[in-house]
């Protein structure tokens, strides 16, 4: 009788003690991730609207506060390339959306990136008295120096407006000498030859950034430092998305909350596994899709 209670005695620790360590699992479980798909996507919703996160710095009531999102229509630049990189731990979450192209009102081309996350180092330049806050920055490509050098001397005025000359055999990007196979049939099958005042189909100024991009990426794109240099925190990379599915950001009812890319994106960051990019919507974020620097 004596054995048969202390067993039962046993029996009652052991299922107590489990308990307690289920439930401590558990409570570590839920604490393990510090933000939600909910979280990343409001955030995400917000800057779609331009609407100031809450990771914003506090500063001063009259400093000016600018958010931006990936744009690839936009009319002042004629993009070239785009990529989202995601970044994650158990406290903190970034995505970066990086877009390369002409700027055709600054007559440069450079890299853009736009950051949106809980973990920013939000850019901040000041001037005339007031403090000017972005969630993005820009890196230089080719300088109007270097358009300068390479423009077409030759013909009418037209012919001589934002196209490159067919002598150039390099250009400089980023202090880098890069090669440039001149060969006007190629620049045609590619859709880098601008219609107009072009009789010799010359490379066009936006077309050298999509040029490069398409056949040398890696010399118009980011690098990781360059990435990271806006994160308060050294959060390990997810993975980069090189193709997705874009909608246009000027149809205000494509949130990104309902859209699959940033659903799948919200996800990812969350659990941290990038196996769970499955996209079921075709890839169309190349530039040839997209209508852009036309103002």
């Amino acid at each position: 009788m004596d054995s048969l209670f202390m067993g039962c005695i046993k029996i009652c620790i052991k299922c107590s003690f489990l308990f307690i360590v289920g439930l401590f699992m558990s409570c570590k479980l839920n604490l393990s991730v510090k933000y939600t798909e909910h979280d990343i996507l409001s955030e995400l919703d917000g800057a779609f609207h331009k609407k100031v996160s809450k990771y914003y710095p506090v500063g001063n009531s009259d400093d000016i506060k600018y958010i931006f999102f990936l744009d690839l229509e936009h009319g002042y630049c004629e993009t070239a390339g785009s990529r989202i990189h995601l970044y994650a731990d158990s406290v903190n979450w970034a995505i970066v959306f990086e877009k390369s192209g002409y700027q055709n009102r600054g007559d440069y081309s450079g890299i853009e990136l736009a950051y949106i996350g809980n973990c920013i180092k939000y850019m901040t330049e000041h001037y005339n008295g007031y403090n000017y806050i972005a969630n993005s920055k820009s890196i230089s490509l080719v300088s109007h120096t270097e358009y300068e050098r390479i423009r077409n001397k030759e013909g009418g005025e037209g012919e001589q407006f934002e196209l490159i000359s067919d002598s150039v055999r390099f250009v400089r990007v980023r202090d880098k000498l890069i090669n440039i196979e001149y060969d006007p049939q190629l620049f045609i099958k590619m859709g880098i030859v601008r219609e107009y005042n072009n009789p010799r189909n010359l490379m066009s100024y936006g077309g050298l950034v999509r040029y490069l991009n398409d056949t040398q990426p890696s010399v118009v794109q980011s690098t990781e430092s360059e990435i990271k240099e806006q994160f308060l925190k050294d959060i390990p990379k997810i993975m980069t998305l090189d193709e997705f599915h874009y909608f246009s950001i000027y149809n205000e009812d494509n949130i990104p909350s309902k859209q699959e890319l940033f659903q799948l994106i919200a996800k990812i960051l969350v659990t941290r596994d990038s196996t769970l990019w499955k996209p079921t919507k075709e890839p169309n974020n190349h530039w040839s899709n997209w209508e852009s620097g036309n103002l």
